[in-house]
């Protein structure tokens, strides 16, 4: 939601969304804020940002200003009174996730079916009612040279998607989206150690 938009003028369905979003609690390992959020793809939009932050580095120590080399995304969720014939619904979310990858399952091609699978997966697991889902998963290779040689090769994870929530429950998309994060960093399942979303507005859009 733009800053211009007031609660008093947002339609209630909105808020209720933005408030759930709002509400959600998270692992320590993410740090997530929100940002300025899009302007044209909606009427009513709003943002988050991610970074998986490792224990050992410490959320206080970590960088602002770029993503994690850990992993990192986006959240939005968009909000069209007019109930776009694409969408299905008024609600739509488009999310963004990237995490490197070791060697080994950079070059296995089953890999990009796995990514979305856990999305959905995370997404059912938490309950999140949805449907029209789409995305694409990339894989990124990089060998460097020169001075960056010695750096070897690389390899990350990127997965786009975007779906339609049937209601404004969106707490629970938020969750699905955070675990999503958790399983490309490599991290362990864990039921214990959770944080709120911060309030904070950082220049990502």
């Amino acid at each position: 939601m733009t800053d211009s938009v007031t609660d008093g003028l947002a339609p209630a369905d909105f808020l209720r969304a933005r408030d759930a979003i709002r509400s959600v609690i998270l692992r320590p390992e993410l740090r997530v804020h929100e940002i300025t959020a899009p302007e044209r793809l909606a009427p009513y939009a709003l943002a988050l940002a991610a970074d998986v932050i490792p224990p050992e580095l410490g959320r206080a120590h970590a960088p602002h200003t770029a993503d994690s080399e850990h992993g990192a995304g986006r959240f939005v969720l968009l909000y069209d009174p007019a109930a776009p014939e694409a969408w299905g619904g008024v609600f739509r979310v488009i999310c963004f996730a990237q995490a490197p990858l070791e060697p080994e399952l950079g070059v296995d091609p089953f890999m990009a079916g796995v990514a979305w699978s856990w999305l959905m997966d995370a997404l059912e697991s938490r309950d999140a009612q949805f449907g029209a889902a789409s995305g694409t998963a990339t894989k990124v290779i990089s060998t460097g040279f020169g001075e960056l040689a010695r750096a070897g090769d690389g390899t990350q994870l990127e997965l786009r998607a975007s779906w339609s929530p049937s209601n404004a429950e969106i707490g629970a998309h938020v969750e699905g989206w955070g675990d999503l994060l958790c399983l490309l960093a490599g991290l362990p399942p864990t039921e214990e150690g959770v944080t709120m979303i911060g309030r904070r507005r950082g220049p990502r859009a």
